[in-house]
């Protein structure tokens, strides 16, 4: 995640704030809620609560979290990379990573060592359990150290590091902080060719990788790095964005194009996935292929749509848009909780998977801000929140 937008408010002298990308990551994150709030009842464990699905609708849930999984982390690292030049430009290497460390380390740690503990209750309890059947105990401090996992904070940690490598390669190309004043050139947007390119490249590098890190397997807690290809890639075109003015020069028809390509891709994506499960996740098949070529026409054939739709359509903020704004990054820290909360509370629901994943999801995403306002509220936790 980003961080704030107030935090992000650039100087008189710079550049204007992006309010129609504000908008846009605050949809991206109920994004991020209503996807773990799918998690919980479809037929992927891969959440701190669940409940394996008893009906066929588990099978839409699965479907659009594979949709959904495909490119909205991917815009994430986009939209964060189109807000670090000018964060750098403005404080100098030192105190970009000094304030990095602040507002993503920070509440990391919260994450570790409050969130953490309060959403894996239910797992310690079922593996201390396990163990006493088998005449052993398990103190929660070896729980905690033997299934050690960031959870969403993934994300963060991912970005302090290509925070880093930016910072390293500023120093290395011998890029110091651009004076006051300056202001991201205005460019042509990258063409069809340019574009589609981009989509071949990242389809062959994201195969190739998937080789040695196919889909379903974790590293270092990440939940998914066969999608490593493409985060890192869509951040470095939000540096360059963001030095290139893209943003303002793609035309609508880049939209219209993009949303139509990303319905091709997710109709292949579908039957692909479908047909060739196990075979589509890596290991250089031919449905692994077709798989890296979808998801990533996919991902960025909706996040040249999303542009364009929000640069058009959705570019003001009244009070209600920047509240959500405000509020979105504590609501990636905290919404764990409130989701896991929530999901113990139904469970005495008995209803459809889908119907169940509709309830938290319209009960969670107006908690999750809520929340997120009371936490912010609690002195100190503006200046990392």
């Amino acid at each position: 995640m980003t961080q704030p937008a107030n935090q992000q408010a650039a100087s008189s002298t710079t550049a204007p704030r992006l309010l129609h990308v504000d908008n846009l990551r605050t949809a991206l994150m109920a994004l991020v809620v209503i996807h773990h709030s799918v998690i919980a009842y479809s037929n992927i464990p891969d959440w701190y609560y669940t409940e394996p699905p008893a009906d066929s609708s588990g099978m839409l849930l699965d479907l659009l979290l594979l949709f959904n999984q495909a490119f909205f982390m991917g815009a994430f690292f986009l939209v964060s990379g189109l807000f670090v030049p000018r964060s750098y430009d403005r404080k100098g290497a030192g105190q970009f990573l000094r304030e990095r460390l602040l507002r993503l380390g920070v509440p990391l740690l919260l994450w570790l060592l409050l969130i953490r503990p309060l959403v894996t209750i239910g797992r310690y309890a079922t593996a201390s359990e396990a163990a006493a059947r088998q005449g052993t105990e398990l103190p929660y401090w070896k729980f905690y150290l033997l299934h050690y996992t960031p959870g969403p904070m993934w994300f963060v940690e991912v970005l302090l590091v290509f925070s880093a490598l930016y910072v390293l390669w500023r120093r290395l190309a011998g890029q110091g902080r651009s004076a006051p004043g300056t202001t991201p050139a205005t460019g042509r947007a990258p063409g069809t060719v340019a574009i589609v390119g981009f989509v071949m490249g990242l389809s062959l590098v994201t195969y190739v990788w998937r080789m040695v890190v196919p889909m379903g397997v974790t590293v270092l807690g990440l939940p998914s790095p066969g999608y490593l290809p493409q985060y890192a890639a869509l951040f470095v075109v939000g540096l360059i964005a963001a030095r290139r003015g893209w943003l303002e020069s793609l035309p609508r028809t880049a939209g219209r194009a993009g949303f139509a390509t990303a319905a091709v891709a997710t109709v292949v994506l579908v039957l692909v996935v479908g047909s060739y499960r196990e075979v589509s996740l890596g290991h250089g098949t031919l449905p692994s292929l077709l798989t890296a070529m979808s998801e990533s026409a996919l991902a960025v054939g909706i996040i040249l749509g999303l542009m364009v739709l929000f640069r058009e359509r959705l570019g003001r903020q009244g009070r209600l848009r920047r509240f959500l704004s405000t509020h979105a990054f504590t609501v990636y820290v905290i919404h764990p909780a409130v989701l896991v909360a929530l999901g113990y509370a139904l469970s005495g629901v008995q209803a459809p998977a889908i119907a169940k994943a509709a309830l938290l999801t319209a009960i969670g995403l107006p908690l999750c801000w809520a929340t997120a306002y009371l936490v912010r509220a609690l002195p100190g936790a503006r200046k990392v929140l």
